[in-house]
């Protein structure tokens, strides 16, 4: 423990916010308990760079608690392709998990996140600038106008992504 956390006996463990689907639920339950609002995000993060760290920090500020779906390695093959994902899953949740702006991180298969919503029930469900409400799944997008749930799609930023990220990597 750094000095500060010895005096104050608060550790972080960032394997306690990767959680399973009971975890998630109590988690949830928690929140609510205590009137924080809940924002959810969901995604491949792949190769974590500059732009995913940006756009979950500028995603929690949104509200006071930040879920992230990650969506599995066959889901991620499914929608990325061969060579997909570079990281595993348990290595991708745990960058995220250590990320101050995550405060929990659920893996899910499956080609929507609806499992994913159902437990987390965020207050806010954000998307990366890369979509529009139009072009997220819809499917997800009928389930959060039914809960009542706002959709919002933050910016890009500019020239950050995995696909770039690994381009470049390939030409060196």
């Amino acid at each position: 423990m750094t000095p500060a956390r010895a005096e104050t006996g608060i550790a972080v463990n960032l394997k306690e916010k990767i959680v399973g689907r009971e975890q998630l639920a109590a988690w949830r339950k928690a929140q609510a308990a205590v009137g924080r609002r809940v924002v959810a995000t969901n995604g491949c993060f792949d190769v974590l760079h500059a732009g995913h760290v940006s756009y979950l920090e500028a995603a929690r500020n949104l509200g006071d608690a930040l879920v992230v779906g990650l969506t599995d390695d066959a889901a991620v093959r499914a929608l990325k392709g061969a060579g997909r994902p570079v990281n595993s899953a348990m290595d991708r949740a745990t960058l995220l998990a250590a990320l101050e702006s995550v405060d929990a991180v659920f893996v899910f298969g499956g080609a929507n996140a609806i499992p994913f919503l159902e437990v987390a029930e965020p207050d806010l469900y954000v998307k990366g600038g890369d979509y529009t409400v139009d072009t997220i799944n819809q499917d997800e997008r009928r389930f959060l106008d039914a809960a009542r749930r706002k959709i919002v799609i933050l910016p890009a930023v500019p020239g950050k992504s995995t696909t770039a990220l690994l381009e470049k990597i390939s030409r060196l």
